[in-house]
């Protein structure tokens, strides 16, 4: 099984992230990625360096003014008066979302502060000088591995870093820029009528949902923290099912705080169940490590042995697959969970 990565996906370095009422150091960090590489490496995984595709991919899912936005954002910034190193915006848009989660289209406003507070969700969101190469370097290693398995490769990893699945397609948010699982998703159709993402990490995918909410090429299904006092708080409800042509192509199975093993896995076979049922030809992995109990942000007492058991599950699956990485804060948890869930899932696999 190949894994793609460049280090061009450490030039985005934030250095703060707000937090309850507080400016700390980012926990998206370019040690998620070192350690995750080492981690892999353990589960006989070397990187390859993925190939520039250029926006092409990117443009197939996110709006051409996000785009735009993502690449000057920096540079305009810093023309501010007193500008400080990162944009972070000091104002947001008050523009509630359509009941099919479409995206709102270009902002009027021209200037830099009013178009930040319009395509950047939250103070998590940070962009540096290196921001908009990480981003697109990490959708590019997303757009190798869809490419490895289009020309027969039964599995392959993205290992992104910036994350993706709290983006939107006109919207940065959640230390997340480009929708990595969405554009690997974008090049399974050109082959796959149905593609499903699954997505287990502890923070339901709400901008992945949100592109495909009204869509039933794509189903998706999240297993996350119940979003009621947890981010991103204003999706992943279990009654939110997809609207329109993409009604019974969404399905979310949030867990409540404390939840362990035996329910982190109940709802990971829940999810596979529905997308297998919907007709998936391929799987995309929306893979974060951040339910385990030693992760700073979780809630739910999930366990390296979880891990093991839901590679399994997803090996066994008769599915082309792409796993592209998104979450996890605490390096101890990445490492073992990472490493013991590629191992279980290439060895049912047989990559």
């Amino acid at each position: 099984m190949k894994l793609y990565f460049s280090n061009r996906q450490l030039s985005h370095q934030p250095q703060q992230y707000m937090v309850h009422g507080k400016l700390i150091h980012a926990f998206e960090n370019n040690d998620r990625a070192t350690t995750l590489l080492e981690a892999l490496a353990g589960a006989g995984l070397m990187p390859i360096e993925p190939a520039d595709h250029g926006i092409a991919p990117a443009l197939a899912v996110h709006a051409d003014h996000f785009i735009a936005f993502l690449q000057t954002a920096y540079d305009e910034f810093q023309k501010l008066p007193n500008a400080g190193p990162e944009v972070l915006p000091n104002i947001h848009a008050y523009v509630g979302a359509t009941p099919a989660l479409a995206p709102r289209g270009k902002p009027r406003p021209t200037g830099i502060i009013g178009r930040s507070g319009w395509y950047v969700g939250d103070l998590s969101a940070v962009i540096m000088q290196g921001t908009w190469d990480s981003a697109l370097v990490s959708a590019h290693a997303a757009v190798s591995a869809a490419d490895a398995v289009l020309a027969g490769d039964k599995a392959a990893f993205a290992l992104c870093r910036p994350p993706g699945h709290h983006a939107y397609v006109d919207r940065a948010s959640g230390f997340c820029f480009l929708n990595n699982a969405a554009i690997a998703a974008e090049r399974l159709r050109q082959k796959y009528k149905r593609v499903a993402i699954l997505d287990f990490d502890t923070h339901h995918g709400d901008g992945t949902q949100a592109i495909y909410y009204a869509r039933n090429d794509v189903f998706f299904g999240s297993v996350h923290t119940d979003p009621s006092a947890y981010y991103p708080h204003y999706l992943g409800y279990a009654d939110e099912t997809g609207v329109d042509a993409g009604e019974g192509f969404n399905l979310n199975r949030p867990l409540l705080f404390g939840s362990n093993d035996a329910d982190f896995i109940a709802a990971n076979h829940d999810i596979i169940n529905a997308a297998l049922k919907c007709g998936a030809e391929a799987l995309v992995i929306s893979a974060g490590w951040d339910a385990h109990h030693k992760d700073p942000l979780s809630k739910l007492k999930v366990t390296t042995d979880a891990y093991a058991r839901i590679g399994e599950i997803y090996g066994k699956l008769n599915l082309p697959t792409v796993i592209v990485q998104e979450g996890g804060y605490s390096l101890e948890a990445i490492a073992e969970s990472a490493r013991i869930f590629t191992q279980t899932f290439r060895s049912a696999k047989g990559v």
